[in-house]
């Protein structure tokens, strides 16, 4: 196969949402979030997609993917047994992967077909790692706090460094802020944001694999402690941590970032389900987005 894969991260807990989220219904006609993740992907010129998968709600959305997707999609599982973070995630999605780039993308986020297409000819194009940037503004439709990697990037467009700020909200009148604590509190509308739309070479696999053997979490151990009853861990490894430490050694290859105007929609909370629906009706009703979920795929 000869386009690059895309790896959909949708083993979360959702602790914050109270559901499995890739499930949402959020399209004009009820299609679920991974419905419409999927069909932006394949239109924008991915071939594999990779639907890493927990416990917990994996069940339920191999079920939908199975009957509702359509059959010439190639479509691999791979399962996160217990949710150590991102980067565990992404391991866990390396067995099922053909050699070659691909993508990462969250199973909880419409990214748009727009910004998936220019990933997608950078893999097809260019060797080495890159990440889709947003504009802070277009990542956030409600008032609900987010959590959002902040990058820094050079005169070349690289990765210079990226920042996770939790609890980022909305002012009014086009401010943001994070109440995390950490600083600056206030964030430019127009800050380069990561919503974890990733591209990679297949030279990230041993840096993941360093990641995770020296975060000392062991996950036969902690697999076996939650089958005894223990609760799930909130030890993570996160993909944009390892990232930011990967940029800052000297030797490190380049992490381009492709600047992108689109709006990325994510479903954070349940209350963000009615904001997040009406703006897809809008984009169907302007012509931004197919009103067919699998339009143009055979």
């Amino acid at each position: 196969m000869d386009r690059p894969s895309l790896v959909v991260l949708a083993a979360g807990m959702a602790r914050r949402y109270g559901g499995c989220k890739p499930l949402a219904p959020i399209g004009p006609g009820g299609e679920a979030v991974i419905d419409l993740l999927a069909g932006d992907a394949v239109r924008a010129g991915f071939g594999q997609l990779v639907l890493v998968l927990g416990p917990q709600t994996g069940p339920a959305i191999r079920y939908h993917v199975e009957r509702c997707w359509p059959a010439s999609i190639p479509v691999a599982f791979a399962e996160q047994r217990v949710p150590l973070g991102t980067t565990h995630a992404l391991l866990a999605a390396q067995d099922a992967l053909p050699d070659g780039p691909f993508a990462v993308a969250n199973a909880d986020d419409v990214y748009g077909e727009t910004p998936m297409a220019a990933l997608a000819g950078f893999l097809d194009s260019a060797e080495g790692h890159a990440l889709v940037g947003y504009q802070l503004a277009r990542t956030i439709v409600t008032d609900d706090p987010v959590t959002r990697g902040v990058c820094q990037v050079d005169g070349n467009g690289n990765l210079v460094a990226i920042t996770e700020r939790r609890q980022v909200s909305r002012l009014g009148a086009g401010a943001f802020a994070s109440r995390d604590g950490a600083g600056p509190e206030h964030l430019d509308a127009a800050a380069v944001v990561s919503v974890n739309l990733w591209g990679f070479s297949p030279a990230i696999w041993p840096v993941l694999a360093v990641a995770m053997d020296g975060s000392g979490l062991d996950e036969a151990a902690i697999e076996a402690e939650v089958a005894a009853g223990a609760e799930v861990p909130k030890a993570e490894v996160l993909l944009p941590e390892v990232v930011g430490d990967l940029v800052r050694s000297p030797d490190a290859p380049p992490v381009r970032v492709i600047p992108t105007d689109a709006t990325c929609l994510g479903v954070t909370h349940a209350q963000d389900l009615p904001t997040v629906r009406d703006i897809l009706a809008y984009q169907v009703a302007s012509g931004e987005r197919p009103a067919a979920t699998w339009s143009g795929i055979a």
